[in-house]
């Protein structure tokens, strides 16, 4: 049975709400929807583009927390409250993952946590890992 392995960001969200950035269970990893939040601030305000890019940044950084990184990402959800501008996303997206596209989902929302917060995605990824591996050094 393989141990679960769990990382947070330290938003105050994870804490009001229960939840890990991200969750590594076997050879997967499980990233919890990710904004334009950087050191607790809403940034790129009003930018769907700049706003996925962030975001993308901020599912990075979980990965590299748990030893994986956007090559190892096989599917994605990508959250807009505005799908007419469903190209700004998509193209911050494509250029994130033009190496290796994972499945993805784009979907529009009513609103997010936040209302300066355009785009959320969350993000699943696969990665074989060595037996009694316990993260990296």
């Amino acid at each position: 049975m393989s141990q679960r392995r769990r990382v947070r960001s330290g938003l105050r969200f994870e804490e009001a709400v229960g939840y890990s950035r991200a969750v590594a269970a076997g050879d997967f990893i499980f990233v919890s929807g990710c904004t334009s939040i950087v050191d607790g601030k809403v940034v790129h305000e009003g930018d769907m583009a700049r706003q996925t890019e962030q975001a993308l940044l901020n599912v990075s950084a979980a990965l590299g927390q748990l030893g994986a990184s956007l090559a190892d990402v096989v599917r994605t959800r990508i959250y807009v409250t505005d799908i007419s501008r469903w190209a700004e996303a998509g193209e911050a997206h494509r250029l994130a993952f033009q190496n290796a596209p994972p499945a993805t989902t784009m979907l529009q929302v009513a609103a997010l946590i936040d209302p300066r917060m355009l785009v959320e995605v969350e993000a699943v990824a696969h990665r074989e890992f060595s037996v009694g591996w316990d993260g990296p050094a």
